[in-house]
């Protein structure tokens, strides 16, 4: 079987040093980590069952126990670190888009909104909510049950982010965020609801960059583990979302 490998000489370049079980770690060294990492992207990208792992890869088992260690010790948001680069943060962005959740994706103890699964019309679903940068390239995401009202996750994913103006649509445009943005001195960008009895005046030629946020949720469900989530946990769903998103960012 021939196996497609997603990685740059370049992108791995930059991913290696933050690999666990690298010749100057102690203890056991990881055999092949980049091969690892390919197999991971293998199921992100495919969103096809651990077990149906290509043996090209090694043992699903043995492939999916490491990936769970390197979920626990954040190593895949440290490889999203690695390869993007230093944001634009002349504007910034932020949407939410829902994604439908498998069967083989719920079940985790705990219940369904301890791992970021709720009911919405959709059925069982997950929020992304994500901030871009002005180049449409992934800055930070919040996970949230589907039926969560796009705002929740706001003021957790803005917080020690600076930028000079926020793009969003009309279902951010709520009373606190005006004010924030008012208190840090940044532009507002952001569709106005009709009932705002004195709608601010925004730019509408910036406004239309916004369509870049939009493009990266339009990338990232090419990866179909993301486009229906099939993890239990939302740590590996986010975990799974760090790795596309950090191939997404370097491109």
């Amino acid at each position: 079987m021939s196996i497609r490998w997603v990685l740059t000489d370049e992108q791995w370049a930059k991913m290696e040093p933050q690999c666990l079980g690298k010749p100057s770690d102690p203890g056991r060294s990881g055999t092949d980590n980049r091969r690892f990492v390919e197999a991971v992207l293998w199921i992100a990208r495919t969103g096809s069952p651990w077990r149906d792992l290509p043996p090209e890869f090694g043992k699903w088992n043995t492939v999916f126990k490491r990936f769970r260690d390197w979920v626990k010790a954040d190593v895949f948001q440290r490889l999203f670190d690695a390869v993007s680069e230093q944001p634009d943060m002349e504007y910034a962005m932020v949407d939410a888009t829902i994604v439908k959740v498998h069967r083989h994706g719920q079940g985790a103890k705990g219940g369904p909104s301890g791992q970021a699964i709720g009911h919405s019309r959709g059925g069982m679903t997950t929020k992304i909510l994500a901030l871009t940068d002005a180049l449409g390239n992934l800055v930070k995401f919040v996970l949230m049950p589907g039926q969560r009202h796009d705002t929740k996750g706001v003021r957790e994913l803005i917080a020690g982010v600076r930028f000079d103006a926020l793009l969003a649509d009309k279902a951010f445009d709520v009373n606190w965020l005006i004010q924030e943005l008012g208190k840090r001195g940044a532009q507002v960008v952001i569709s106005q609801m009709p009932r705002r009895r004195a709608p601010l005046e925004i730019d509408l030629e910036v406004y239309k960059w916004r369509h870049l946020i939009e493009n990266f949720f339009c990338k990232l469900k090419e990866f179909k583990r993301i486009a229906m989530r099939s993890d239990k946990t939302d740590s590996s769903f986010a975990a799974m979302i760090y790795l596309a998103a950090g191939v997404i960012n370097s491109r």
